[in-house]
């Protein structure tokens, strides 16, 4: 889906459910922001030429956080391009990208007997053998990329240790991730059984107030128009 001038929200589609990477371009480079699911390249690629970029324009990659869905096609990613791609990530979620530390949420030692038992073979075998890639550019919170008219990076911890949010000043977009879902049209406080930290995670949301946007793209839900801050405001309550 396009949806202002360089700036496009890929929807991909995995077992029913849907995923919203962003697309960020200009003339000379395009920056995808997540990855989706492990196995998802093709819809990326596909997608890609959809809103006419093609795939081998992209020249960045960002990450929000480190779980399964955002990082998983990562490493196919980085595979199947012949430019040198930059991954950038927070400091504190670049550990679990990398492989050293096994994903929190996803880690097989952090889960019981039964919760184990009710996964999916191919769940558990990705459980097991999680993507990971290189993370060479580390991210911290007010860090400014200078992409596309300017990316300011926001730290929003909570959701993972190393969450990030994205404010796009040319387009006036805030990519939140998962910082915040999307709800029949309207923005929720993140989900909270995939949060590790719902206080922080809702306490975070409070750094979005000062930011001049008028749309939101959340990971989980997709686009949403804003037309006051009351929105997010009642979100802090």
């Amino acid at each position: 889906m396009r949806i202002d001038k360089g700036l496009a929200m890929l929807e991909l589609k995995i077992q029913g459910f849907g995923l919203n990477p962003t697309l960020i371009w200009d003339d000379d480079i395009a920056v995808l922001v997540d990855t989706g699911m492990p196995g998802q390249l093709e819809q990326i690629r596909l997608a890609m030429n959809e809103v006419g970029v093609p795939f081998d324009k992209l020249k960045a990659v960002i990450l929000t956080h480190q779980d399964l869905d955002h990082i998983g096609s990562l490493p196919e990613i980085l595979n199947q391009s012949h430019n040198h791609i930059e991954v950038y990530a927070h400091i504190l979620d670049k550990p679990y990208i990398e492989g050293t530390l096994p994903l929190i949420k996803t880690d097989p030692n952090r889960m019981s007997h039964e919760q184990w038992a009710s996964l999916p073979e191919p769940m558990q075998f990705l459980y097991r053998n999680p993507p990971k890639a290189k993370v060479n550019k580390i991210l911290e919170g007010g860090d400014e990329l200078s992409y596309c008219g300017g990316i300011q990076i926001i730290f929003t911890p909570g959701h993972t240790p190393g969450h990030i949010s994205l404010y796009l000043k040319q387009t006036k977009t805030l990519i939140a991730g998962d910082a915040m879902v999307v709800a029949n049209g309207v923005l929720r406080q993140p989900i909270p059984q995939t949060t590790l930290d719902l206080k922080t995670a809702i306490s975070s949301l409070q750094k979005f107030i000062e930011l001049d946007f008028e749309k939101v793209i959340c990971y989980h839900g997709g686009l949403c128009h804003i037309k006051e801050k009351k929105q997010i405001e009642d979100l802090l309550n």
